[in-house]
């Protein structure tokens, strides 16, 4: 069976936990998305767009330094961070803002984290003439700069979120408040296969091209399918977009890796496919990490986009279903595969990203050489230079 069902579950995770003031919001968008994903002339606006804006196909790079390094399995990179805008965010926004404009709406918000997602929405919101509005934790901004100057330089109003941790858990909160208080001229473009239905298929839709288009860069590199997929997983976008169209591809590992924080023994990750409990939350019935009262805890990551307590319903299924692996990643193990591939390949990956990087370089040596590995560098890490130089103890500029 396909998933999600007609009620938007995949299994028992997923569904349509709003206020009961946007069910006709979240009904007319259903509607919409059902239409909008069969129509052949809606496909065609989206892959124009990729292809002469975007910049698709994103490459699939041999890692040779790495791989050598590493002595063991074969590493390619697909490049989501050659995207425009620099991330996978893209690719769900060009398609969520033509749904935007087929719905008749004219104003924008969304939430973001690293501030990839609300870098790509509020380009997509200048391309198309949109009123963007975007809501970061205060804390986010601080260790975000460079991203928040961004969204500021394409247009967007950018509103600093004070309440609670002050991250994206507390972002996607102030949109969802938003998105009740303004139902007629409003969308909001969600960033992550989360929330209620129809945003974990959309967005999965959407960024399904990066599996697609991994699909079938490998055979005609190697003639075959890879043996492993790896991605970051925060929410679960990139992860999601590269793994679905190989969920049937039995034969293909997919490991989905977490935010581990300071270490999975204390209170300090984002890892809640190890740690969190069902619950519901932001929409959605999936994983979150809870205390014993079933109250939200507060996560913690180095990396701002996967600082967030709750799953994808999709992940959770295949989380459950035992079809994806979840392992996790320690912000020290982190920062130094951001070292190891910036100075091996001449890539600065996103601390998200290098997640992902870090799993490789821990499990390739491991594996034989024949064993080809392919890792979502889902994001640039540009983002993140004042992040890791701080934690480096570097001074950037000199006063």
């Amino acid at each position: 069976m396909n998933y999600p069902d007609e009620y938007g579950y995949f299994k028992e995770f997923g569904g349509v936990f709003v206020a009961e003031t946007l069910i006709p919001l979240v009904k007319n968008l259903q509607n919409e998305w059902n239409k909008a994903k069969n129509d052949p002339e809606f496909w065609n606006k989206i892959n124009y767009y990729h292809k002469y804006y975007t910049g698709r196909p994103s490459p699939l790079y041999y890692a040779q330094r790495l791989s050598e390094y590493l002595g063991g399995a074969k590493i390619y990179l697909k490049r989501e961070d050659l995207n425009h805008t620099g991330a996978h965010k893209i690719n769900h926004c060009i398609g969520q803002i033509l749904l935007a404009q087929k719905m008749g709406k004219t104003r924008i918000i969304a939430e973001t984290g690293a501030g990839q997602h609300g870098v790509a929405t509020a380009t997509a919101c200048a391309l198309f003439g949109m009123k963007c509005i975007i809501y970061q934790g205060a804390i986010d901004i601080e260790r975000q700069k460079p991203n928040a100057f961004r969204m500021k330089l394409l247009g967007a109003e950018l509103h600093a979120v004070e309440d609670g941790s002050k991250t994206l858990k507390d972002a996607v909160t102030a949109a969802m408040q938003d998105w009740v208080s303004n139902v007629d001229d409003t969308y909001y473009l969600l960033g992550s296969v989360m929330g209620p239905h129809p945003y974990p298929e959309m967005i999965r839709t959407f960024q399904s091209v990066i599996g697609q288009e991994v699909k079938a860069q490998i055979q005609e590199l190697e003639g075959r399918l890879p043996d492993s997929i790896v991605a970051c997983v925060g929410g679960g976008s990139n992860a999601m977009g590269i793994f679905y169209p190989f969920i049937e591809d039995k034969e293909v590992s997919l490991i989905g890796v977490e935010a581990g924080g300071l270490g999975l023994d204390t209170k300090y990750h984002a890892a809640t496919l190890a740690k969190g409990k069902k619950g519901v939350f932001h929409g959605m019935l999936s994983y979150f990490i809870q205390n014993d009262d079933g109250q939200i805890i507060e996560p913690y990551s180095v990396s701002a986009g996967l600082d967030y307590p709750g799953i994808g319903p999709e992940h959770a299924m295949l989380r459950d279903s035992k079809r994806a692996e979840y392992t996790s990643i320690k912000d020290n193990e982190a920062l130094d595969a951001f070292h190891k591939l910036s100075t091996l390949e001449g890539i600065i990956p996103a601390l998200e990203s290098a997640h992902a990087i870090a799993w490789a370089i821990k499990k390739a040596p491991e594996l034989p050489k024949n064993h080809i590995m392919v890792v979502n560098v889902s994001g640039r890490g540009d983002k993140d230079i004042f992040t890791v130089a701080d934690k480096m103890g570097v001074k950037i500029c000199q006063e």
